[in-house]
């Protein structure tokens, strides 16, 4: 039993110490949370987080009194990557906060670059986040380390 719990608590000690270090970026409106030595440029209202070999990049932008109406939200999105995929590849649903989530993944051929987007949307508010990311990346740990960052990201009103 002794053996089984120091086994258990080696695991865990191990585990913890390899877990990747995070700091939080916060505004007034919403929170994200960032690996430890990533940066954080606000300029303005849209703020970009890159690892420092600025391999790729989440950028986060917010609109107020924007009158977009939910209709064309989705068309508004193809257009942000001249894309000419149909409105259906981006889902939608009733989010947190009274917000409706929009997600889109596009590949971007000439440029090899992957883009996630997240919209979120109430009344006349609307945040897009979105990861950019080159092709020859997109994989192992920069992936997740990106979609980990992507995710926490959170409405504070």
């Amino acid at each position: 039993m002794i053996k089984k719990s120091i086994l258990i608590i080696t695991l865990l000690l191990g585990f913890f110490s390899f877990a990747q270090k995070q700091k939080v970026y916060e505004n007034s409106n919403y929170s994200i949370n960032l690996p430890d030595g990533w940066k954080a440029m606000n300029e303005g209202d849209i703020v970009n987080i890159f690892p420092t070999n600025e391999i790729g990049a989440i950028t986060i932008s917010e609109y107020h009194d924007l009158n977009l109406p939910k209709a064309e939200t989705k068309k508004f999105i193809l257009a942000l990557y001249k894309s000419s995929d149909d409105e259906s590849k981006i889902k939608s649903k009733n989010g947190k906060k009274g917000y409706t989530e929009y997600f889109y993944e596009y590949f971007d051929e000439k440029e090899k670059l992957f883009w996630i987007t997240k919209v979120f949307q109430k009344d006349k508010n609307l945040y897009i986040v979105s990861i950019n990311c080159g092709q020859k990346y997109w994989n192992g740990n920069y992936m997740t380390l990106f979609n980990e960052t992507f995710n926490s990201f959170k409405i504070k009103k």
